[in-house]
């Protein structure tokens, strides 16, 4: 059972505590599938619902596995494995009874973080750990890159690929990277209240160490939203220091300036995916000084 299966959300904000996604009590009888024992207390109940919750997840994941060793045999036995480019991954992380949840919405490490292998015998060195930043909107380009095949112009995202064989391509393919390293990432989720999940809409952005999130509670009329809006509400955290991101420490001094920066990088971020702010957000102070000395 994950450390934070009891988490009472003690400095969280009250949007994340309204997400209606905790193992012990929104597990429905159609995700249990079968009726619980009868006679038993409450934490005896919130830990049955989590074994079961996990011996399905489990058998899906092994499922899984059986099919891409399959694959990879076949490849195998074809020759052709060490030729192909192979990636295993998923559309986001989950929640296996993390801070008490299942499902995933949030912009919180479980939820977000993806499994990621990748492999290409031909190409790379097997046994390597590619700790940048990198997000499912990077894929595409970077497997037109290794294949040495232009990306659209108007394709988002950023190839990787340099940073794994050490140039763009393959064969003849060998121009040095044209850019740097991600800095960190913008994340959006938008269904605000849903009728299942209850989670709220929220932004924001994660680099190496630091994530701030802004919730704005509001559906703003978009199918799938429900109909009540709550006043928007902040959370930071220092991955370093608070892996298990159990300490919002948005209104702490000690992180006024890390708060102040990251909002500006949260905002040029999301500029950077023509994506806008909402309207309940204040124009970070930074952002708002750089207006006044040039003059827009």
């Amino acid at each position: 059972m994950p450390a934070t299966f009891t988490d009472d959300y003690a400095t969280r904000t009250s949007s994340a505590r309204r997400a209606a996604m905790r193992i012990a009590e929104h597990l429905t009888a159609e995700d249990l599938k079968v009726d619980p024992p009868p006679g038993l207390t409450y934490d005896e109940l919130a830990l049955w619902k989590y074994q079961r919750y996990m011996e399905d997840y489990l058998r899906c994941v092994a499922s899984v596995d059986d099919n891409v060793g399959r694959l990879t045999a076949a490849l195998r036995e074809r020759g052709e494995l060490d030729d192909t480019l192979l990636l295993y991954s998923s559309d986001q992380g989950f929640f296996l009874g993390d801070h008490g949840w299942f499902d995933k919405r949030f912009m919180y490490e479980e939820s977000i973080r993806m499994p990621f292998l990748l492999s290409y015998p031909r190409a790379l060195d097997g046994g390597r750990v590619h700790d940048g930043i990198v997000t499912n909107v990077d894929l595409a380009r970077t497997i037109l890159d290794a294949a040495g095949v232009e990306p659209h112009p108007r394709m988002q995202g950023r190839s990787f690929w340099p940073e794994l064989a050490g140039h763009h391509g393959t064969g003849d393919h060998a121009d040095p990277p044209p850019d740097p390293p991600a800095r960190g990432f913008y994340y959006r989720y938008w269904e605000h209240d849903d009728v299942f999940h209850k989670a709220p809409a929220h932004y924001g952005y994660r680099d190496d160490r630091y994530k701030i999130v802004y919730f704005y509670n509001d559906g703003t009329g978009l199918a799938g939203t429900g109909p009540f809006t709550y006043p928007g509400e902040w959370e930071l955290y220092d991955l370093e220091r608070d892996p298990e991101e159990l300490h919002n420490v948005a209104d702490d001094p000690a992180y006024a300036d890390v708060r102040a920066r990251l909002e500006v990088d949260l905002w040029h971020a999301q500029a950077a995916v023509d994506d806008r702010p909402h309207p309940g957000q204040p124009v970070p102070a930074g952002i708002a000084a750089l207006a006044g000395r040039t003059g827009t």
